[in-house]
């Protein structure tokens, strides 16, 4: 039976030792937020292999002479990377599912904000500050 990665099972012992850690250790950086385990009935810690992987990657930042405050910085920047990469490629799927129609339409975007479409040829009107933004087909 495989472990699930997101699964919250070790109880705070556990984690400390595949951690190599102390569980005092793991308590504080609870308390700082660096890495927050899931809790169980009652209160007590369980912590993933998600988890005990970010424990290590502390641990090993922490030797590299990086301050709690840094790894904690760290990590959250590394989570914000994550999402965004998840988000652009939600919106590449997106694309890729959209009419090919849109592929041909041109959009204007004004200093206001607004989004206009604009005919294939058609240029915004004079003394705008638009900027148009198109997508060649291929061979054009």
């Amino acid at each position: 039976m495989a472990i699930e990665y997101e699964q919250p099972i070790f109880v705070i012992s556990v984690a400390a030792e595949l951690a190599d850690m102390h569980p005092q250790t793991l308590r504080q950086y609870d308390r700082l937020g660096i890495v927050s385990p899931s809790r169980a009935p009652g209160k007590s810690r369980r912590y993933s292999q998600r988890d005990i992987t970010m424990l290590r990657e502390v641990q090993r930042l922490s030797q590299e002479g990086v301050s709690l405050e840094g790894i904690k910085r760290i990590l959250q920047l590394e989570n914000q990377v994550a999402a965004l990469q998840h988000r652009v490629a939600e919106l590449s799927d997106e694309l890729e599912r959209r009419p090919r129609s849109l592929e041909s339409r041109i959009f204007a975007a004004g200093a206001a904000g607004d989004v206009v479409s604009l005919a294939r040829g058609k240029r915004p009107r004079a003394r705008s500050q638009a900027i148009v933004v198109w997508r060649p087909r291929n061979g054009e």
